[in-house]
């Protein structure tokens, strides 16, 4: 079995390493793969795409079922969400790929909404890899102004999941 810890410590090492693109373990029957994203991939990263602009307007306006069929690199990109300029966000990223939940379980209320005030121990998300269920800390003291991320969302490795203007 693979501790957090271990798996974050070895992204660390793959990142830092600039002849290692690509990671794989096995243990007890378990398997780890770690790849790190060539440049044209991490470029593309940066932009994800889905039917609804996020975070959603009151307008709420989906793509046409022609653009939500074009791959991802052919869908135009017409507006970017309108943030607080306030001043500098920190953004809550996601320390693995896995599945983001906002709750701990389908009846109980997100850990966190817009609006919420959190500190550097308060609970925002689970992600859950590889059966997993790891719970990730604001790390930060500040009032949530984004969820960047929908319940049973795959996120992937430093994808940021949530938007705190500090406080």
């Amino acid at each position: 079995m693979f501790k957090l810890s271990e798996i974050k410590e070895l992204i660390k090492l793959l990142d830092q390493t600039s002849s290692v693109h690509e990671l794989e373990i096995e243990s007890e029957g378990m398997k780890l793969a770690i790849r790190k994203p060539d440049r044209t991939e991490a470029e593309g990263a940066a932009v994800q795409v889905t039917p609804y602009a996020y975070p959603f307007t009151p307008a709420h306006q989906p793509l046409s079922p022609q653009q939500a069929a074009q791959p991802v690199s052919e869908v135009p990109v017409t507006s970017q969400p309108s943030l607080p300029a306030e001043g500098p966000l920190h953004k809550i990223v996601s320390p693995m790929v896995g599945t983001f939940y906002s709750a701990a379980s389908p009846e109980l209320p997100s850990f966190v909404s817009v609006g919420d005030r959190v500190n550097e121990k308060s609970t925002v998300c689970i992600i859950e890899a590889m059966k997993l269920m790891n719970e990730l800390e604001a790390e930060i003291k500040g009032e949530i102004v984004s969820v960047l991320a929908e319940n049973g969302q795959l996120v992937e490795y430093g994808q940021p999941l949530f938007l705190v203007k500090p406080e």
